[in-house]
């Protein structure tokens, strides 16, 4: 595999059109084509800049080879199913402190509630401190325990 398929290769592979991966470049979506068309070769600076888009060596991109497209793309898409496991994980670690929220909030009310009954036996105001308090305490709960979740993870 010559330069000018392994640079057309790596751009589809990436989900790129030329005129995205010349934007990357600062060059013109022309001279993007030309290099993998062939017509022309691009300046080292433009390689240097290629490899680290397509997180890529140097040496990959100028050497010949007998890698074929398959395993570029499949390379690729090990990369991006890394991503979205990653990104699937957050949003589980997300999902997993917004429930702990809900928990925490919940039982925070009920005890709210059972104060508010017993006190009100009692004939002893539930003044708005106390409420605002018990929040305040709530929330560095749920704040303690997010934070112990995301460090576990």
């Amino acid at each position: 595999m010559d330069f000018q398929e392994k640079l057309l290769t790596l751009r589809k592979a990436n989900g790129m059109t030329q005129e995205q991966l010349a934007e990357k470049l600062d060059v013109s979506r022309q001279s993007v084509s030309k290099w993998e068309s062939g017509q022309a070769v691009p300046e080292l600076e433009r390689i240097v800049q290629l490899s680290a888009v397509f997180d890529v060596t140097t040496d990959y991109l100028l050497k010949p080879s007998e890698i074929n497209d398959l395993q570029v793309k499949t390379e690729m898409l090990e990369k991006q199913q890394q991503i979205m496991l990653k990104k699937e994980q957050k949003q589980q670690q997300f999902f997993s402190c917004v429930m702990y929220s809900v928990i925490v909030y919940l039982v925070s009310f009920a005890i709210f509630l059972a104060e508010h009954y017993f006190f009100f036996e009692l004939d002893i105001l539930v003044t708005p401190s106390i409420i605002f308090a018990e929040f305040l305490l709530s929330t560095s709960i749920v704040i303690f325990i997010c934070v112990k979740h995301l460090r576990k993870s």
